[in-house]
């Protein structure tokens, strides 16, 4: 029988709990007949209600201190005292899983390392995409591949909201209300529109592919809080939609250009039809071409079975590491913006004149919107748009997704 503790008795610890306790004979069968079994909860408040609440504690050194327990669920979220508790389970030869996207961003590669040198597991499949297996697929069932590039719609809260706006017509303001009212949005939804959790994910991804350390702080991240109803109109007229995408592409001389923005994308692609709070992944390898990784992005059950699925794999491969791992670089990795091209749609101020003077030949849309002009460049470096941009009054610019 395998000893495992959760911690953190939120929205996804519960899961985790309910999934163990409901689908218990299944997990039994998937480690080929080794019962999992819950010895600890830890969390900071009480549950007198709950039926098992002798397994509760406040104590973390009650899970560290027991050798029965050999595989730790943080679901605590946040970094402190995540990241000092999760480093103590490792270095004492406990495996941990995670679905603390904060805490792999941040502290990944250290985490790993010490996990690798304890021949213990620390996995987080639940930390990008909740429920859709993505971290797994790309470090086994890719592996024969070069990953090129990743493009993903890694947060559920700004997609639910693109979509209000894309589908009926909402504001921005009002769709964020929507999103807040149905339980999407945070009462602080910083995070999800301005872009930082997507930032941290496509940073995992990134780290993932390539084998070495992206640092989420140093990605350009920009997020929805710009976007407008015009906005939505004109990508409509266009036969196209915006999202926000986490991109990074991989280059042949190991550098990495990765971003997080709102990108307009043709209603042929296969991410423009993710609508709601879904997500999808699309990975490129130079050997599968595209494959598409799609599901739900959040939420109790299914980020919880992520993090149960990560569990049995621990108990599966006990005291054998898994060599999921990326390395600190030894040169800088992240390449500029003016590595990576991208047209751009564009709305101005200036008329149609003045933009042909400055940007030579390019696609000019229908007005929507009287007294502007409408359009799309050609490629361009981020250094030479930023250039162009300067010399016009610029009223919204939108990267395309290629």
């Amino acid at each position: 029988m395998a000893k495992v503790a959760i911690m953190g008795f939120g929205t996804v610890g519960s899961g985790v709990y309910d999934i163990i306790k409901t689908n218990s004979e299944k997990l039994t069968y998937s480690t080929n007949g080794e019962a999992v079994n819950i010895k600890y909860i830890l969390d900071i408040r009480d549950f007198d209600d709950h039926p098992e609440k002798e397994l509760f504690t406040k104590d973390f050194s009650d899970i560290l201190n027991d050798a029965e327990v050999s595989v730790v669920a943080e679901v605590m979220g946040g970094l402190h005292p995540a990241y000092e508790f999760t480093k103590s389970l490792l270095e004492s030869g406990k495996s941990v899983v995670t679905s603390n996207k904060e805490l792999v961003a941040t502290y990944g590669t250290e985490l790993l390392e010490i996990a690798r040198n304890k021949n213990v597991n620390y996995l987080f499949e639940a930390s990008v995409g909740g429920g859709i297996p993505i971290i797994r697929p790309m470090h086994q069932c890719l592996t024969a591949n070069n990953i090129k590039s990743i493009a993903g719609i890694l947060n559920g809260t700004t997609n639910y909201i693109l979509n209000e706006m894309i589908k009926k017509g909402k504001t921005f303001d009002d769709a964020l209300k929507a999103a807040q009212k149905n339980g999407y949005a945070e009462r602080n939804p910083a995070a999800d529109i301005e872009g930082h959790d997507a930032c941290r994910k496509i940073a995992i991804l990134s780290s993932l592919a390539s084998g070495k350390t992206v640092d989420y702080r140093d990605i350009e991240t920009e997020g929805i809080t710009n976007i407008t109803l015009d906005d939505v109109k004109y990508a409509a007229a266009m036969d196209s939609v915006i999202k926000l995408i986490g991109y990074a592409k991989l280059f042949a001389d190991g550098r990495i250009y990765s971003i997080v923005s709102p990108m307009l994308i043709k209603n042929s692609s296969p991410l423009a039809g993710v609508d709601g709070v879904f997500n999808a992944i699309l990975v490129n390898g130079n050997c599968v071409g595209n494959v598409m990784f799609y599901g739900a992005g959040a939420g109790k059950l299914p980020t919880a079975s992520a993090v149960v699925a990560a569990i049995v794999g621990s108990v599966k491969h006990f005291e054998r590491s898994k060599k999921i791992r990326w390395v600190n670089p030894e040169t800088v990795v992240l390449a500029g913006g003016e590595d990576k091209s991208f047209a751009y749609f564009v709305r101005t101020k200036a008329s149609a004149d003045e933009v042909s003077k400055v940007f030579g030949k390019c696609e000019f849309v229908d007005n929507i919107v009287a007294d502007e002009s409408a359009f799309v460049t050609g490629e361009m470096a981020g250094s030479e748009a930023k250039e162009k941009f300067a010399k016009l009054d610029i009223v919204s610019s939108i990267r395309i997704l290629d």
